[in-house]
Order: C-alpha cells, then structure tokens, then sequence
C-alpha cells in the first residue's frame, strides 16, 4: 500500500480529497508533506474514477507555508543559501502540476493560509473558505517575494494593485476582505464548511467530466490568447465533445426531461 506522509489520502465515489495532516506544524510544508500533495495530485489525475480533487486540512490552519525554523536551520548551514537557491527536484511544480491536472481541484480553506500556503489555495480552480479563513502574503516579512506562484496568481485574481499591496505589507486579509477582492471564491460558516465543498463537488462529479476537464484546460490555456486565436483552439474541442456519448446523453435526458447520467465516454 502507498504511504503519504503528513497528508490524509482517501477517495470515495468520483472524489478523492487530500488533507494536510501536520496540525500541530499549522501544516506547514515538510518535504515529506510536499512530496505526498504531489504524488496524491499525480494519483488522482491518472485515476479514471476520480472526477473531483479537494486539497483541505486537519487543525486550525489550512498551511502557513514553509516550516520557518526547518528553513533557518538549513540557512544556517554552510553553503545553506546557495543550495536553497538550486532547484534539486526536476520535477514540475507542485504550483504547474494543479494547474496542470485537468480535474477540478477545490481548496477548502480551514484557517489561517499564509505565504506557501496561501499560493497552494491560489493555484487551486476554486476556493471556499471558512469565515474563520485569513490570508496573508508574508515573503516580504522574511525579505522575500511571492515565491511560489503568488506573483502570477494574485493579479489575475485581484488585479494588480490589491496584489501590490498584499505583496508589499504581507498585512492579514480577514475570510470577508478575502471575498470581496475575489481571492476566494465564497465563505461560508466554519461549521458549514465540510458539507459546502462536498456539496460542490458532487454537483460537479455528477457533471459531465469530458466536458469538465476540456473546459478547464481551455480557460487556462486561453489566458495567453486573442479571441480568434482562442476560437480556433475550442473549434476542435468542441467537434470532439459532440461525438461523446456524453453530448447524447444530455441531449437525451433534456429531451426525456429527466436527470442526465454521465460516464465520462
């Protein structure tokens, strides 16, 4: 049986979800946690079953980025800076592999998400977060940036001068600013949080996944283009999705006035 290390790994039906599972850490990042996000996203994307991904986690925060004392230790090595600059893993990004992953993946967002953390919720489709939710982008308290996304996901999100600011002061948004600025996608009470995301992705496992996932690889893919550029690239999308069974059985169901029943084919 595969082990994953400082996450919580499970599937049921079309949804697997993936909890951090470092509470006492306020989940921040270990290498082993990183590592098993990773190969836990890799899993999911590959499994036909699974049509939904949701990434929470266990505690009161969802993570609060990188483990700080773990990172000073290292600095304090000799050569410790340097090597922290290398990239030691030729692998993609854990940030480009989400984004990559053509299932939707929901973060549900506990607690506190801050820095690392902040942009692993970012890199995510969609967010619902707890009103007890804060987020912060506090590279530059460490003298630091956005490392690890957040220079490419906060605009696109909450425009370029909300993402200046967060970027400059690293101030604490509250689960409402986070709203308002469209950081998240919606905030519900933290009691209600857990049946909102599974009510979410059932709603979307039940859709029709060829349709899900095309649509996601498009809106990404379409962030680069002009519209007659975009339009040549759906054109194709669009012929193949008409010869599905899928496309027949939403017609069908609309036709029957009944609930259409998707299988992916």
């Amino acid at each position: 049986m595969t082990e994953y290390p400082d996450i919580l790994y499970t599937k049921e039906g079309h949804i697997a979800t993936i909890t951090l599972n470092r509470p006492d850490k306020m989940n921040s990042f270990s290498a082993k946690m990183s590592d098993s996000i990773y190969r836990a996203i890799s899993d999911s994307a590959v499994d036909k079953k699974i049509r939904v991904i949701i990434l929470t986690a266990k505690g009161r925060a969802f993570c609060a980025g990188a483990d700080v004392k773990q990172m000073a230790q290292r600095l304090d090595e000799p050569g410790g800076a340097e090597r922290d600059m290398v990239q030691t893993d030729s692998r993609t990004s854990l940030y480009v592999l989400i984004q990559q992953c053509n299932k939707p993946i929901i973060a549900v967002v506990n607690g506190v998400a801050v820095g690392g953390g902040l942009d692993l919720a970012l890199a995510c489709d969609i967010r619902i977060a707890s009103d007890q939710a804060r987020f912060a982008e506090v590279f530059v308290r460490r003298g630091m940036i956005p490392a690890s996304g957040g220079t490419y996901f906060l605009p696109r999100l909450v425009g370029i001068d909300k993402a200046l600011l967060m970027a400059w002061t690293g101030d604490m948004l509250d689960a409402k600013e986070a709203e308002q600025i469209g950081l998240v996608t919606m905030v519900v009470p933290h009691a209600e949080l857990e049946m909102a995301a599974m009510d979410l992705a059932e709603k979307l496992a039940k859709g029709p996944p060829l349709a899900i996932q095309r649509a996601k690889r498009a809106i990404y893919d379409g962030l680069t283009m002009d519209l007659e550029t975009n339009l040549k690239m759906i054109a194709p999308i669009v012929k193949e999705l008409n010869l599905t069974d899928d496309h027949k059985e939403g017609a069908r169901a609309f036709v029957e006035k009944r609930e259409p029943v998707f299988r992916g084919e």
